[in-house]
């Protein structure tokens, strides 16, 4: 499952945060950063895809 979350991940960033915690501080703060940037995004998505 964690390999559909990474791939939801770069295509989406906050859908992949999303499916791993809900809709909490980490996927807000994933919303911030996609929109500053597509590529924080994903870093931050991936990382909390592989951390949890």
């Amino acid at each position: 499952m964690d390999i559909l979350r990474i791939i939801l991940s770069i295509l989406l960033p906050p859908l992949g945060v999303f499916l791993q915690v809900g809709i909490g501080a980490q996927f807000w703060i994933n919303v911030l950063l996609t929109l500053l940037g597509y590529i924080p995004g994903i870093v931050h998505a991936v990382y909390i895809i592989a951390t949890r």
